[in-house]
């Protein structure tokens, strides 16, 4: 008998805990030609916002050792035109869909959960607070606890949706920012955003983006990664996806064992396109080889004694 892969977070009940993180599958259409979403457990769509944004100026990617920083600007084409042009393409697969959203107030926030609330196809909402509140002088939503808490508030009051908070790590102690997240009603918590970051070309003396600064994924941050979901875990009782550099199956145990639930592959879906399944198919493997039929045996299951 296969072991069991099938996980439940936060009420989402998904056929396997691998999911393609939001923004590096965009909408679906794309990555479907190359890796069959009725295989994995769930797609987060790339951020949706009340109405549609173009994004930073290029250049908005650089590779960096390890990794790449990406200064993208969250472009998306607003949730009105996303509800009635993407999802349809959506609802044809046999897997969940977590709609990434994000806005430039509070108030935002809550106007974009709830014009998601009963849409059919809509199966949670995960929070990107790593977002510049324009209302409090351009300081980002994740890296103030108080606003945080508003945030998750003003969203939980919006939706009946299944809520998971995507944390910033740009913070000294993001236990606490859990911790408030859960005390306000999410149901869930994704672990980690990207790293705040910067390169420059010694040729040039320029920034490499346009931005100046950008986001840091990819192998370079899963150290860093591991170790603040496994500070969450510890934290707080509702569920943990853990992201941040996951390309290989031992990887993805590596988060588990830290106390993930699932986990969500974002920076290596651009170079291998169907990484979500091998890592799927390679779980199934590995549970195999140690004797496991669940793969709830390995959360949290690291020996730190």
């Amino acid at each position: 008998m296969k072991p069991d892969l099938s996980i439940e977070i936060a009420g989402i009940k998904l056929r396997n805990p691998v999911m393609l993180a939001s923004g590096t599958a965009r909408y679906g259409e794309e990555i479907s030609h190359h890796c069959d979403l009725n295989q994995i457990g769930a797609i987060i769509v790339k951020g949706i916002a009340l109405k549609p944004t173009p994004g930073n100026p290029p250049p908005r990617i650089c590779e960096t050792p390890s990794g790449m920083l990406n200064a993208i600007g969250l472009p998306n084409i607003g949730v009105d035109a996303f509800i009635k042009e993407k999802l349809p393409f959506l609802r044809q697969f046999d897997t969940r869909v977590l709609v990434n959203i994000f806005g430039s107030t509070v108030e935002e926030y809550g106007e974009v959960a709830g014009r998601l609330e009963g849409v059919d196809g809509v199966d949670g909402l995960e929070v990107n607070i790593s977002c510049p509140n324009v209302k409090e002088g351009g300081i980002a939503f994740g890296t103030d606890i108080g606003i945080t808490r508003r945030v998750v508030q003003t969203v939980r009051r919006a939706t009946t949706l299944p809520v998971i908070i995507k944390l910033s790590p740009n913070v000294t102690d993001i236990a606490s920012f859990a911790k408030v997240c859960e005390e306000e009603g999410a149901d869930g918590l994704s672990v980690i955003n990207t790293l705040l970051g910067m390169s420059i070309d010694p040729k040039t003396w320029r920034p490499r983006l346009a931005n100046i600064t950008g986001g840091l994924s990819g192998p370079a941050i899963r150290p860093v990664a591991i170790r603040m979901v496994w500070q969450v875990h510890n934290a707080v009782r509702i569920p943990v996806i853990g992201m941040g550099g996951i390309v290989t199956t031992e990887d993805a145990v590596e988060f588990f064992l830290a106390g993930a639930s699932a986990v969500a592959i974002g920076t290596a879906n651009f170079i291998n396109p169907k990484v979500s399944l091998e890592i799927s198919e390679g779980l199934e493997r590995y549970l195999e080889s140690r004797g496991l039929k669940n793969i709830t045996e390995l959360i949290g299951a690291v020996k730190t004694a």
